[in-house]
């Protein structure tokens, strides 16, 4: 069993800053990639940034420049800075880990999401 819980999320004005982190804890034997998406009210869910155990990262278009994803390999934790945040950017936030077990299944694990609210 594997959770993620997701903080950070929240209201903000347009230009303002916010960071999200995420969790993972239960039977992990390690992470490969971790990953934040989005999903806006009548819009598919789409990937945000994701970062592999060994820092490599990868951004959308619409994040790059702005958000920055990194992660503590230790507390099997991945936070999402983002700043120069858009009324285009309010969305769910929902935090995805590739978990390894320690009973060495591969689970793909989603946090509950995080509401963030960019005002104009």
């Amino acid at each position: 069993q594997v959770q993620l819980v997701e903080s950070g999320g929240g209201l903000v004005q347009a230009g303002g800053s916010l960071r999200l982190s995420c969790a993972a804890s239960g039977n992990i034997f390690s992470i490969n990639v971790m990953g934040w998406y989005r999903q806006a009210p009548g819009k598919q869910r789409e990937l945000v940034a994701d970062i592999t155990s060994g820092s490599s990262t990868n951004y959308a278009d619409s994040a790059k420049g702005r958000f920055t994803i990194s992660r503590d390999n230790a507390k099997n934790t991945v936070y999402l800075q983002m700043n120069s945040l858009k009324p285009e950017d309010t969305a769910v936030y929902s935090c995805n880990a590739d978990v390894l077990t320690i009973a060495r299944v591969i689970v793909d694990s989603w946090g509950q999401g995080t509401q963030v609210t960019v005002s104009s």
